[in-house]
């Protein structure tokens, strides 16, 4: 179906970006093989370093003549394998496109090229006295691979992803040609909204080279509440009564006490308390500081009344990076208790996360497999790690599929998908068609086919 790479196909790259970009076979580092987690591999032919629009045009007139796939890559820090190259091709490497091309503070936007780290993009937005508040755990994940994932992270529950921070693209089509989909503008009602289909189709529509996102002005005030419960089942009941109280947390989030374990021992630091078995995280912010204590004081009174042991206020900066620099590690820090991990990252009904959780502890005793969990209780997007410890290589196999099949079919019970912000890539897509069924797969793969006819652009994900 695809072509291999030949000499001509070489040099043809290398008249585009020149030869110190162009890698080829042995050149290239296994790293380029794998995503952060690992479970699937499989090397580029070629590796290709872009810096431009134009560049990656010439590279896609190209690859789409001679039927070459194409997978695009930022920081790698992806878990469902989205940007593995599973039918080898070309691989372009984003990460030196970095550059924050413009503030407008008239419009409160800031476009940016798919390589800023959502590190950088924060603390420039900080800077200038602005929020951009998508937050996911990941900061050294590209903000291209943020929006081809339609990131969310810990500030959702407020703010909401990715997504809505989205304001215009400059993409390059799998034949090459560039193409502008949204502006500026605050409001669109002209047509179909391509942009919001590029946005988490994990790289297999177009390819992102620049992005106008929407800012927000930085809220004055912030402060955390750091709430212990006696149980996970007493922490995550808290969450809905949280949000019945009519105010609205920047985010919540819940973690267990092994979990916090697991992140003392893999930072080397104390958390302020992990003798409780399960705890939330709430965050406030606002432009007062008046109403943001009104708040904190009116949830943490709250959480007392429902069996809470304890609600500690975390305003000062370093009690604020003990906690946050805690809760960021957790999937590393898991990651480095194990031999090896895979993730279920399924979203279900705030209502029914405690039930889920508790169904996941279930599933550990009845396989006798360890499965931590961390997550953000707000608004229901769970991130649950099925760790392989001493199993060897058969029996891993068959634990993992179990797990998952029974996961999967309990968020799809409880009204719940596949994945609230990691992506389906190659990993997850067979327990997303199970659950959409055939006619909606279909509707996806015709979408694909509009934009890439000929299938080259990240093939064998999502919906494929």
């Amino acid at each position: 179906m695809y072509n291999v790479i030949n000499e001509n196909d070489l040099a043809v790259l290398r008249s585009v970006v020149g030869d110190v970009n162009v890698l080829y076979g042995e050149e290239i580092s296994p790293d380029y093989s794998h995503d952060e987690l690992g479970g699937i591999s499989r090397m580029p032919d070629v590796l290709v370093r872009v810096h431009s629009t134009e560049e990656i045009s010439a590279i896609m007139k190209h690859a789409y003549e001679r039927t070459i796939p194409v997978t695009v890559r930022g920081s790698g820090t992806g878990l469902v394998g989205s940007a593995v190259a599973v039918e080898g091709g070309i691989m372009l490497e984003t990460t030196q496109m970095n550059k924050i091309l413009e503030l407008d503070e008239d419009n409160l936007t800031v476009t940016v090229q798919p390589g800023v780290l959502l590190m950088e993009l924060s603390a420039f937005a900080e800077e200038h006295d602005f929020l951009y508040p998508p937050d996911p755990g990941e900061k050294s994940a590209t903000i291209g691979g943020n929006i081809s994932t339609n990131a969310g992270g810990m500030r959702a529950v407020k703010y909401g992803v990715t997504r809505d921070y989205v304001r215009a693209l400059t993409v390059v089509m799998p034949n090459g040609d560039i193409m502008q989909l949204g502006s500026k503008v605050v409001k669109n009602s002209s047509g179909y909204s391509l942009k919001d289909l590029v946005i988490g189709s994990e790289g297999t529509l177009a390819i992102i080279t620049e992005a106008v996102l929407k800012l927000m002005p930085l809220p004055k005030f912030s402060v955390s509440l750091l709430v212990p419960f006696p149980d996970m089942k007493s922490a995550i009941e808290s969450v809905p009564k949280i949000i019945r109280s009519k105010v609205i947390p920047t985010a919540i989030e819940y973690m267990s006490r092994d979990t916090i374990l697991f992140s003392e021992s893999y930072l080397g630091k104390k958390f302020p308390d992990s003798k409780n078995d399960a705890y939330i995280l709430l965050t406030f912010d606002g432009n007062t500081d008046h109403q943001v204590q009104t708040d904190m004081q009116t949830v943490a009174d709250l959480c007392l009344e429902i069996g809470a042991l304890d609600a500690y206020i975390v305003d000062t900066d370093e009690r604020k990076k003990s906690v946050w620099s805690a809760r960021s590690a957790f999937l590393e820090a898991i990651k480095a208790s194990t031999t090896e991990m895979d993730e279920c990252d399924v979203v279900v009904p705030r209502s029914n996360v405690d039930e889920f959780i508790k169904y996941t502890h279930q599933i550990a005793e009845e396989t006798g497999v360890r499965i931590p969990s961390f997550g953000h209780a707000g608004d229901g997007n769970l991130h649950v790690y099925i760790c392989r410890d001493a199993l060897d290589d058969k029996k891993w196999e068959e634990v993992l599929a179990h797990c998952f099949d029974l996961m999967y079919k309990k968020a799809e019970e409880l009204g719940g998908l596949v994945s609230g912000e990691h992506g389906i890539g190659y990993a997850k897509k067979s327990y997303m068609r199970k659950q959409y069924g055939e006619e909606q797969i279909m509707l996806m793969q015709g979408i694909k086919a509009a934009f890439d006819p000929k299938n080259i652009l990240n093939p064998g994900k999502v919906c494929y």
